[in-house]
């Protein structure tokens, strides 16, 4: 008799947690999503979201409201997620930039990277190089003779020191086997302009940075292929150098660690939707933007290795110690 009462109590309490799941499942979601941005309104990953929650409205009732909180590279906007509640009404939307700018301020990893479910990655930015077509030097193989004979003292620009395109800059450097200076600047718009002013030799970036900027071309773009939008832009592959080909700059979403599994099912759901659908994918492949949908094992294990990358140039380069 006793057996079985407890095989009746443990039975009807895996009933209850069943239930209690159903529940959840069949209400989520029950009041406005947040999603945070790192980035100010206007920001890349900003207009991302936007856009994400204008296609998602196709596919769901749920109500989505995007906040910015800027600072620290990220690490302001990381912090309030993780001070939320894990009930997965509290998204980060990050992109590598977040990842990298743990590693180059040696915050805490285990809080910053592992405190977070990376849910889904959506999309693929591919890295370039880019000139600016009025100097001497503008294509790759002038770069790289320029860099030579500079010794080091080439002018390379970008966004910040111990970014994403900085650490874009050290590996090519490193394939390419040249060195150069890098300039780091307030924002993207401002490198570009100091390229175009002359100030510096390449700049770091993604293929849209060109768009609007005639002065401006892609001396070498991270890509196993040419891009069909910017098909006169030749590949790393194409001009010799090997372990390039998949460099970008992600964008995607987190939630807390200890979200409930079935709000994360809802959201990769629902990520699923908008990623199949035509007015998502045209907006960010006119742009040269290769849209995926990677879920939790595939983006965590991306998110991995954008760690021991970052590690490993910024000891190499000195950037950390």
């Amino acid at each position: 008799m006793r057996i079985n009462r407890v095989l009746v109590l443990t039975a009807a309490a895996a009933l209850i947690v069943a239930l209690a799941a159903g529940v959840l499942a069949a209400d989520y979601p029950t009041r406005p999503i947040r999603i945070i941005n790192y980035v100010a309104p206007g920001g890349l990953m900003d207009v991302t979201t936007r856009k994400f929650t204008e296609v998602a409205a196709k596919y769901t009732n749920a109500v989505f409201v995007v906040e910015n909180r800027t600072g620290a590279g990220g690490l302001v906007g990381m912090e309030y997620v993780l001070n939320q509640p894990a009930d997965g009404y509290t998204i980060f939307a990050p992109t590598m930039s977040v990842v990298i700018q743990v590693v180059a301020t040696r915050s805490d990893v285990d809080r910053y990277i592992w405190g977070f479910e990376w849910t889904s990655m959506l999309m693929k930015d591919p890295e370039c190089i880019i000139t600016n077509s009025k100097l001497p030097i503008n294509t790759w193989e002038d770069v790289v003779a320029d860099a030579k004979a500079k010794g080091g003292r080439q002018i390379w620009v970008g966004p910040s020191t111990g970014g994403n395109d900085h650490l874009m800059a050290m590996k090519v450097w490193d394939k390419a086997g040249i060195m150069a200076t890098w300039i780091p600047y307030e924002s993207g718009p401002a490198a570009m302009a100091a390229l175009m002013g002359g100030q510096g030799v390449a700049y770091v970036g993604n293929p849209a940075d060109i768009m609007g900027r005639p002065d401006l071309k892609i001396a070498a773009v991270s890509s196993a292929e040419r891009l069909p939008q910017f098909p006169d832009a030749p590949t790393f592959r194409e001009l010799g150098i090997e372990g390039l080909d998949e460099e970008s700059m992600w964008r995607g979403f987190c939630v807390k660690k200890g979200t409930p599994p079935e709000a994360v099912q809802w959201l990769q759901n629902l990520v699923d939707q908008v990623t199949n659908d035509p007015e998502w994918r045209q907006f960010f492949e006119n742009q040269a933007i290769e849209v995926v949908h990677y879920k939790t094992d595939r983006f965590t294990d991306i998110v991995r290795q954008n760690l021991e990358d970052a590690e490993k140039y910024f000891r190499q380069f000195g950037i950390i110690q």
